[in-house]
């Protein structure tokens, strides 16, 4: 599957030379956030819906408000990974798209690059999410797909979904439906265990133990 299949040509992109209130009027029928300003087939920058909407000049060339253009965009073959991080980026819900000449061919729209995401493995497969934590100098993927693998599970997926004072937050998606022999693993390699969205054995045992301990010494 390639991203550019999902490049769109539905609306047309604005002239330099079109009015504010053209502008104005394609917004109100829309539910984009931007519309992209091309000329001669050439991306010039976007317009945001946001400042189209408070200009009262509306017989005003959009090319009066040259201030107002923002210069994003993806090229034509970026991986749906990339092209999500430039959507939250650039807070917007479509995103020109230029080929390698840098000419307009389309655009994308937010909507359409969630839907891959949401067909991915790591989204679509059944399975367990798994969150732990360890210095950056210390940890590594290789490391934790033979965790997971040594305990006859499989990966679907893994990212750094947060860093903090040298702490890596490793985000992991396993098909392992019991997660208690892989998070008694990832402590054994001194992993801490932030999260597990599957009962954690180990961590209920010890808290029935200290509960027991407790209205004993209550005795």
């Amino acid at each position: 599957m390639q991203t550019s299949d999902y490049i769109s040509k539905d609306v047309k992109a604005l002239s330099p030379n079109d009015t504010i209130a053209k502008a104005q009027k394609l917004f109100e029928h829309l539910t984009f956030t931007h519309l992209p300003i091309v000329d001669d087939h050439m991306y010039i920058g976007s317009i945001s819906e946001t400042d189209v909407q408070i200009i009262e000049e509306g017989d005003s060339k959009i090319s009066d408000f040259k201030y107002l253009y923002t210069t994003f965009f993806a090229f034509e073959h970026t991986n749906w990974f990339e092209l999500l991080k430039e959507f939250a980026a650039n807070d917007t819900s479509i995103l020109p798209a230029i080929n390698d000449k840098k000419k307009y061919i389309g655009y994308y729209e937010l909507t359409d690059i969630l839907h891959i995401f949401n067909n991915t493995p790591f989204l679509s497969e059944a399975g367990a999410i798994l969150v732990v934590s360890k210095p950056m100098k210390d940890y590594s993927f290789s490391e934790i797909s033979q965790i997971i693998e040594s305990n006859n599970g499989k990966l679907l997926g893994a990212f750094i979904s947060n860093i903090k004072n040298e702490e890596a937050e490793i985000t992991i998606k396993l098909n392992d439906q019991d997660l208690n022999n892989t998070i008694q693993s990832f402590r054994r390699y001194e992993y801490t265990i932030i999260t597990g969205i599957q009962e954690d054995e180990y961590l209920n045992s010890l808290k029935e133990r200290s509960d027991y301990l407790q209205r004993y010494l209550n005795m």
